[in-house]
C-alpha cells in the first residue's frame, strides 16, 4: 500500500484528471471505473493536489472531456449500416501515448491501463447505452475507428455471407466471371470490348441479386468446386456462398432473393436453400472433398463389341486411376500425377456408337479424361478398356456427395 501511495504522490506532482490518475492503478481492483479509482487515490493521498480541469490534464490533454462527441460521431457514421453489435476503436496522437508510457516509467507505475483502452471503453459505453446494442469483441458486425486527432471515423463493416445451392441448365456458361485472356478485363477486339470471355456466368446471375438485397459494394462467389463450362449442374445442386462486402442490410429475405434469381435467370440457373452463412462455412466449402456423380454421353469412333462395356464396370468400380494434369488445363495447373478412386460405374444405356455412363468418382477426378484417356495421361480409361477411341458428347453433374438424399 505504501508503494502505491508513493506512486500516487509522484503522479500528483502533475496536473491530472481522475481518469488518468485512476488508470495508474487499473489492475488493482475490479468493479470500479478509473474515475472512481482516481477519486479514491486523490482522497487517500495527503498532498492535497487539486483535480485538474479536463483540458489541463497533462496526460490525456482533455480527451476524456470529448467522449460524448466521439460517441455521437461514431453513431452518425454507423447509421447507414444495419448491425446487431459493434466495436469501438480509437486512433490516438502518438505523442500522447508515448508521453503516457514515459510518465509510467518516471513514477514507477506498473498496474496501468492505456488511454486508448479506456477511451475505447468509455465511448463504447455511451454508444451502447444510446443505441441499445451490445459491444462485441470477437466478431463485431461493424467496427468504428475514431481518429481523435482529426475528428473523423473510419467504418469497417463485416461482410454478409449467403449460402445456397445452384443448378445450371444451360451449357456454355462458366461458374464465375471469366476475364478475357487477351486484355485481362480491359476490353479488346477478342472480347468485343466487354473484358470477359463469356457474357454471363452463374456468379453473374446470382451475386448481383444478393448484393443488391444486402446493399453492398462488391460480391465474391465461393463454390464447392466447379463444373466445366459445357457441363450441366443438375440433381441436388452445387453448394455456394456469396460474400457481400460493406453491406447496409444484414437481415435478408432469402426466399425473396431466391425468387428474384430464379425469375431473372430465365431457366438458365435456379437456386434453392438460401440462408445466412459465415466465413467458416466458406472455408468448409472451399476445402470440401465429397464425391460427385456424373452422367456422361460417350461416342465411340468405331464399331465395338458392346459386351466390353461390362469391362468398364469391372475394371473401374471401386478402383484407383492415375491422372496426369490434362492437356486442357496444363496452362494454369502444375503437371502432377494424381490418384483418384472411381466409386461406381453404371451403364445406363447403349446404342450403336453411343453409350451413357453414370460415374461416381472422388472429388477432383477429371471425368472427360477418364473417358477418352487424354493421350494416355489417364490410366485406365474407358477408351483403353473398350479398345476404341471415344469422345465425351455431353457431361452432366447429377449429384454432389455432401447431400446424398
Amino acid at each position: 500500500m505504501s508503494e502505491r501511495l508513493e506512486i500516487a504522490g509522484r503522479a500528483l506532482e502533475r496536473s491530472l484528471c481522475n481518469h488518468c490518475l485512476g488508470r495508474l492503478f487499473a489492475t488493482v481492483s475490479r468493479g470500479l471505473s478509473n474515475v472512481q479509482r482516481g477519486t479514491i487515490v486523490r482522497f487517500a493521498s495527503d498532498c492535497g493536489a487539486p483535480l485538474a480541469a479536463p483540458n489541463d490534464c497533462t496526460v490525456c490533454r482533455g480527451l476524456f472531456s470529448e467522449v460524448q462527441k466521439f460517441a455521437e460521431m461514431a453513431m452518425s457514421a454507423s447509421a447507414p449500416y444495419e448491425h446487431a453489435n459493434f466495436l469501438v476503436g480509437t486512433k490516438i496522437d502518438p505523442e500522447v501515448s508515448e508521453a503516457e508510457e514515459q510518465f509510467w516509467v518516471d513514477i514507477g507505475a506498473r498496474e496501468t491501463e492505456s488511454i486508448k483502452s479506456e477511451l475505447n471503453r468509455e465511448i463504447g459505453k455511451v454508444v451502447e447505452a444510446t443505441i441499445g446494442k451490445p459491444a462485441e469483441f470477437a466478431k463485431p458486425d461493424i467496427v468504428l475507428l475514431i481518429d481523435t486527432m482529426f475528428d473523423r471515423v473510419v467504418v469497417d463493416v463485416a461482410p454478409v455471407f449467403v449460402y445456397g445451392r445452384y443448378r445450371k441448365h444451360s451449357r456454355g456458361i462458366p461458374q464465375t466471371h471469366w476475364p478475357c485472356r487477351e486484355c485481362r478485363g480491359k476490353g479488346c477486339p477478342r472480347c468485343a470490348g466487354k473484358g470477359v470471355m463469356y457474357e454471363t456466368s452463374v456468379q453473374g446471375l446470382i451475386g448481383p441479386v444478393v448484393m443488391r438485397h444486402a446493399g453492398g459494394d462488391e460480391e465474391a462467389f465461393h463454390g464447392m468446386g466447379r463444373e466445366d463450362i459445357d457441363a450441366l449442374m443438375l440433381g441436388n445442386g452445387r453448394p455456394f456462398v456469396v460474400e457481400v462486402s460493406r453491406p447496409r442490410k444484414r437481415s435478408l429475405d432469402y426466399k425473396a432473393i431466391e425468387r428474384e434469381i430464379n425469375d431473372s435467370a430465365g431457366g438458365t440457373v435456379d437456386v434453392a436453400e438460401m440462408r445466412r452463412s459465415s466465413r467458416a462455412e466458406v472455408r468448409g466449402i472451399k476445402n470440401a472433398d465429397y464425391p460427385k456423380t456424373y452422367r456422361v454421353r460417350v461416342r465411340f469412333q468405331a464399331d465395338f463389341d458392346h459386351r466390353k462395356l461390362n469391362d468398364i464396370v469391372r475394371v473401374l468400380d471401386e478402383k484407383p486411376i492415375s491422372q496426369l494434369t490434362p492437356h486442357r488445363v496444363a496452362h494454369r495447373r502444375a503437371n502432377l500425377e494424381r490418384t483418384r478412386i472411381i466409386h461406381r460405374v453404371e451403364i445406363e444405356s447403349a446404342e450403336a456408337l453411343e453409350a451413357v455412363l453414370v460415374i461416381k468418382a472422388a472429388s477432383g477426378t477429371y471425368i472427360k479424361e477418364l473417358v477418352h484417356g487424354d493421350d494416355g495421361r489417364t490410366k485406365p480409361s474407358v477408351a483403353e478398356i473398350v479398345g476404341v477411341p471415344c469422345d465425351v458428347v455431353e457431361l452432366d453433374v447429377i449429384r454432389i456427395g455432401d447431400k446424398e438424399a
